[in-house]
């Protein structure tokens, strides 16, 4: 009961900051994030919904281009790499549209096989294939009329940050690589938060083991992470990251297309996955970014100390913040964008003529 109470403190304090249950019905692009644009003004940041084709399978994503965005000129690029069940319209959509109110273009794509983009079965969360996102939306924003090519960078967050050290491991387009609460994906569906599952490894691989028999033999695709919890079921999960994120992704940031459920047989390939392996392949400048309090910083903790082959990294804490709270609450994401400004402007100078 005491836990339970302080998820309603918690929800009442969210409320007093100010900070509404967003709604993607009310915003006719979808958006559901603070300050959230709701028509294309001229001189003022503009959002395009486009889509592309990556390996026969249709990508959503939306294109911001800064005030003034003139394709006659040349721009520095960002692409934004969003969390694991999180969907371009959330925070990963938030932070593009004040990295292009800083004149950047961003481009944030909703994943193969999630949100808005095509991919059959539904849900599926293999590595690889959020890595080759990544390459893909590196490949579209290289063609978009007045980036840079050589002025390419990579923001990415929670699990969508994980996929970002891989990517950038091998995709030399990339200048410049930050990421935000990063989560190392492979090794919480291996370990378990903080090490929590240890003991079951080998009984969930052979879980996903069977998953993957039944599908491939024309069965029904079996899922994980799908829950409706109570607010006092969410009052007692362990951690922050769960807790809070339950409250982000189910009540004040909801949104239609965004789920934490993802097929079983994805752990195949999750399990055996790591984000931080061969981090001294990154040779580009780093900036890695995570709240004070975030119970996953140990995660990025982790890749900091492996990312030994570049000459120019950072570790940024910001102060306060868990892991949840840098995707909006207000004092935090402006303390995260002014880094990411003055980082991505060392090395990517937003125009030139």
């Amino acid at each position: 009961m005491k836990k339970y109470l302080i998820l309603k403190l918690v929800l009442m304090m969210i409320l007093s900051q100010g900070i509404a249950v967003l709604s993607a019905q009310n915003n006719p692009f979808g958006l559901v994030y603070e300050n959230a644009l709701k028509e294309n003004i001229k001189g003022y940041v503009n959002i395009h919904p486009i889509s592309y084709q990556l390996h026969g399978i249709k990508i959503a994503a939306n294109v911001y281009v800064p005030a003034g965005y003139d394709p006659a000129k040349k721009y520095a690029a960002i692409v934004v790499a969003h969390p694991n069940g999180g969907v371009k319209e959330q925070v990963a959509g938030l932070y593009a549209q004040r990295l292009a109110e800083n004149g950047y273009i961003t481009l944030v794509a909703d994943a193969s096989y999630q949100g808005a983009s095509g991919g059959e079965p539904r849900n599926v969360d293999k590595p690889a294939y959020r890595i080759e996102d990544i390459h893909g939306m590196i490949d579209y924003i290289t063609h978009y009329p007045g980036v840079d090519t050589e002025r390419i960078g990579i923001l990415g967050i929670c699990g969508g940050g994980g996929y970002t050290l891989k990517a950038a491991q091998s995709d030399k387009r990339l200048k410049a690589v930050a990421t935000l609460s990063m989560f190392n994906s492979g090794k919480v569906r291996r370990d378990g938060f903080m090490g929590s599952q240890l003991s079951t490894i080998q009984d969930r691989l052979k879980q996903a083991t069977d998953a993957r028999a039944q599908e491939v033999a024309g069965g029904e695709v079996l899922y994980t992470g799908e829950s409706n919890l109570t607010d006092e079921q969410i009052a007692k999960l362990p951690f922050d990251l769960y807790r809070e994120g339950f409250i982000y992704y189910g009540k004040t940031h909801a949104h239609p297309n965004s789920t934490f459920r993802y097929t079983v047989s994805s752990l195949l390939d999750l399990m055996t996955w790591d984000a931080t392996s061969n981090m001294d392949l990154i040779n580009q400048p780093l900036l890695m970014l995570a709240g004070s309090k975030a119970d996953t910083f140990y995660m990025t903790d982790e890749a900091f100390q492996k990312a030994t082959g570049t000459t120019d990294k950072e570790l940024f804490l910001i102060p306060g913040a868990t892991h949840i709270q840098t995707y909006y609450i207000p004092e935090y994401v402006d303390k995260a964008v002014s880094k990411l400004v003055e980082f991505f402007g060392k090395i990517l100078p937003k125009s030139s003529e």
